[in-house]
């Protein structure tokens, strides 16, 4: 993990490495609290660089490491089967713990050990952040795929839905489709339809799967519904049907 990798682009990131540098330079326990995929675990490395890391729903091997660690780094302490018993053995134990969990995480036992509780705002309120990210990450996608660094930026909009998680998988994927070959294409469909194919009414059931596309990049590019009915050769109360049948696909289109 680069632990110095967190993107204080924002004025939230950068106030939540502020803390997490004062935190180097204190004793103290704390809880990092914020969705999937805001940075948690990264600046608790940052706080601890050579702690170890150990899931709180690792109770038996956390439990040991406590014996014999000055400092740890818990992740998901929310998770934690038994919260009390946790607690007593960090005391015993004199450890030193950063930990993370979900927001608004509160219960009486990690209330008293945690002198320091702070969240990371997702991505969709740290918007500076995203920018800088996606480079990031298609960096990361140019090493692993041995390409070129651009990016179509054109079609993308990034999906926060599970912050940098879902980001990074979407851009990783988007690096990598951008190129791709109509054979490439129509073997990843077969590879999908593949596993999927069964039941009495499947050209129905699967046929979203090349309309929508083609609608939404048709509507993207060409910007209104009479133009991309001239484009297709369709009726235009016929493009107007595959839309309204596919409107779980196309909200806002």
């Amino acid at each position: 993990m680069d632990v110095t990798s967190f993107i204080t682009a924002s004025e939230a990131s950068y106030q939540a490495k502020k803390t997490a540098t004062l935190l180097k330079t204190l004793t103290v326990n704390a809880l990092i609290m914020g969705e999937v995929g805001v940075g948690k675990e990264s600046l608790a490395s940052f706080i601890l660089p050579d702690a170890s890391i150990i899931d709180a729903s690792n109770f038996e091997e956390l439990l040991i490491t406590l014996e014999s660690s000055n400092e740890i780094i818990i992740t998901n302490i929310d998770n934690s089967p038994n919260l009390r018993r946790l607690v007593d053995a960090i005391n015993l134990n004199s450890v030193r713990v950063i930990a993370t969990s979900k927001q608004s995480f509160n219960n009486e036992f990690i209330d008293d050990l945690f002198s320091i509780k702070f969240d990371i705002p997702p991505l969709k309120e740290r918007r500076e952040d995203v920018d800088l990210l996606i480079e990031k990450f298609t960096h990361e996608a140019s090493v692993l795929f041995g390409k070129n660094e651009t990016f179509t930026m054109e079609t993308f909009l990034p999906d926060l839905s599970q912050n940098s998680v879902s980001l990074k998988r979407q851009v990783m994927a988007h690096y990598l489709l951008q190129d791709i070959k109509d054979v490439e294409l129509m073997e990843i469909m077969e590879n999908y339809l593949y596993k999927k194919l069964g039941s009495n009414s499947d050209y129905r059931n699967f046929l979203h799967l090349y309309e929508v596309p083609l609608i939404r990049a048709g509507l993207h590019k060409f910007k209104s519904q009479l133009q991309l009915s001239d484009k297709l050769g369709l009726n235009r109360n016929t493009l107007r049907k595959k839309i309204a049948d596919n409107k779980e696909y196309l909200q806002g289109e």
